[in-house]
């Protein structure tokens, strides 16, 4: 007999369909289990669940009070059953995810006593478009817990550069996971005239795609302020946007409001999106602030130019007029314009895509994401 694998408890605060859950619950299903014996703990709720707690290859412990929104009362619940849960798990290391649980996860940690804590930054809960108290007890909050964490890892180095501006980590501290994807199926074979005609799109017509969850952060409106400028001058166009969330209704009335119903479709959460990559002919991402969006590292992956906000992670990844296009946050008319160009240039959308494709390396790869976790681990349980 081997020495017994060690216990992992990962900790997300739902299993939303987002990256940084999808991610998370590749790692469970993939470390090694002749080394780690992982656990998966989250609250309810996320569309994710049934999949996790099904899966017999790791247990999956439901915390009922650990809700995605601020509520004390609930926090003040969720940090004691945390702590409780940790307790009789008794793991050798906690890794957290998502702002939320990284905060309660690591104060439960230092009352539970556990030995080694991770935690990894998929993006902030803080920003600058927050008022001053707000972010600062946010900021505040992770300094705290930085302190009794052993190791703190992010998935683009602009997320570095921005923790440690903040006083939350060195730089030198830090340690670089990128938030992987799965390489190997990518581009997707798919029949996209069959894909578009499914969802009511003709089979000719030039597809942007856009993927994300519609809350805030993703900033969906301007998809929509960008898209209906960009189909007034090419009403051919067709606008998708894969992902739910609390804004669609609202972004759908508005869509209607407009007179686009037909030509800018939201059509929820789907377990194809790398088929509706593969038949896309742009890909467009607004979002205000991001980590590594997995969904943009697929995109390229796939060949596709994307045209985006400038922001953190996406400047990691996407290099102005060489494999996209990036534009100042909040400028949807400069958006639209380039997502115009794209749309009337084949030879440049083709260039671009080329050179996207060419610029996801095999650092993006997820079971080396997974392998480089394991690393991690290895050297702080030593």
């Amino acid at each position: 007999m081997g020495p017994m694998p060690v216990k992992v408890l990962h900790l997300v605060t739902r299993l939303d369909l987002g990256g940084a859950q999808q991610n998370t619950l590749h790692t469970v299903r993939h470390l090694d289990r002749a080394e780690f014996e992982p656990v998966l703990a989250c609250g309810r709720g996320g569309i994710l669940d049934d999949e996790a707690s099904g899966d017999p290859s790791f247990r999956t412990v439901f915390v009922d009070s650990l809700l995605r929104d601020i509520h004390p009362f609930y926090d003040l619940l969720a940090l004691l059953e945390l702590t409780k849960v940790l307790l009789a798990e008794r793991p050798a290391i906690l890794h957290t995810h998502s702002s939320k649980a990284g905060i309660l996860g690591r104060l439960a940690a230092a009352l539970a006593g556990v030995p080694v804590v991770v935690h990894t930054y998929h993006g902030f809960g803080f920003h600058d478009r927050q008022p001053a108290p707000v972010k600062g007890l946010y900021v505040f909050l992770e300094r705290l817990c930085a302190r009794f964490t052993d190791a703190l890892v992010f998935v683009s180095r602009s997320n570095i550069a921005y923790a440690a501006a903040h006083g939350i980590v060195r730089p030198e501290d830090a340690v670089l996971i990128r938030s992987g994807v799965a390489l190997g199926g990518l581009p997707a074979s798919v029949d996209a005239a069959k894909l578009k005609m499914s969802a009511g799109i003709g089979m000719h017509k030039p597809l942007v795609l856009s993927v994300g969850n519609l809350k805030p952060q993703k900033n969906a409106g301007d998809f929509v302020a960008a898209a209906a400028k960009v189909l007034a001058d090419l009403p051919e166009a067709r606008f998708v946007f894969l992902g739910d969330g609390p804004q669609r209704r609202a972004l759908e009335a508005r869509v209607f409001a407009l007179g686009l119903e037909g030509r800018i479709l939201f059509l929820g959460w789907r377990r194809d999106t790398a088929e509706w990559l593969a038949s896309a002919d742009v890909f467009v991402m607004t979002s205000l602030w991001e980590g590594l969006p997995r969904a943009l590292v697929e995109a390229m992956r796939s060949g596709l130019p994307a045209v985006c906000y400038a922001t953190d992670g996406v400047t990691d990844l996407v290099k102005d007029g060489e494999n996209g296009f990036q534009v100042e946050p909040g400028d949807h008319a400069a958006l639209a314009g380039r997502v115009a160009a794209l749309l009337r240039d084949e030879p440049l959308r083709r260039r671009l895509g080329a050179a996207a494709a060419a610029s996801i390396g095999p650092e993006f790869d997820i079971d080396g994401m997974v392998r480089a976790q394991e690393a991690l681990y290895d050297r702080l349980l030593r």
